[in-house]
């Protein structure tokens, strides 16, 4: 049996755009770009040969273009973890729900995600503007904690190594307490 979304879960503008984004589901390419900034929507988008469609509401903005060849949709985030919680949920929506039966879809449609923007770091060898591409990244924020198979998409060994190399007894002790060992001082 489908899982079927309510209007209480699932939003659906008048003009059958998803609430936050304002975009409809035929507008999402399954390759998207993330970005903090709408600023950099333009930039991106600048590259495309063509603009199928572009809307902004607050601080989401998204294009949809085709870059050689390629169709692709660059989505502005904003500033948080609670904006990416957002921005994700209503990607999957417009990607996986039937906004005129508010049911599931019936095949799975997976999004490749790619997130470009500014960063900190932990090494002072590391010139202001590099470019870096990581490998692997740690959600201290908590946001995965709200979801259920937290632990499953993570690196736990990376995590637990890191919260014990820096000493730390933040919220990851709530869920790692099998793993950890006590920070030495």
């Amino acid at each position: 049996m489908k899982k079927y979304f309510p209007s209480s879960e699932l939003i659906i503008n008048e003009d059958g755009s998803v609430f936050h984004l304002h975009v409809k589901p035929e507008w999402l390419a399954d390759k998207v770009i993330l970005v903090g900034d709408p600023g950099r929507v333009a930039l991106v988008a600048s590259h495309f040969e063509n603009k199928e469609c572009e809307v902004e509401s607050r601080e989401f903005k998204t294009v949809t273009g085709t870059y050689k060849g390629k169709r692709i949709t660059v989505v502005s985030t904003g500033i948080g973890c609670d904006n990416i919680d957002i921005v994700m949920n209503e990607l999957d929506a417009l990607a996986n729900i039937n906004f005129e039966t508010r049911e599931e879809k019936d095949e799975f449609r997976q999004l490749e995600l790619v997130r470009i923007g500014t960063c900190g770091g932990l090494q002072p060898n590391t010139p202001v503007g590099t470019f870096i591409c990581s490998q692997k990244s740690i959600g201290f924020d908590g946001l995965l904690n709200f979801y259920a198979g937290r632990n499953a998409v993570c690196d736990l060994p990376f995590e637990c190594a890191f919260i014990n190399h820096m000493g730390w007894s933040g919220n990851m002790w709530l869920r790692l307490p099998m793993l950890l060992t006590p920070a030495k001082n």
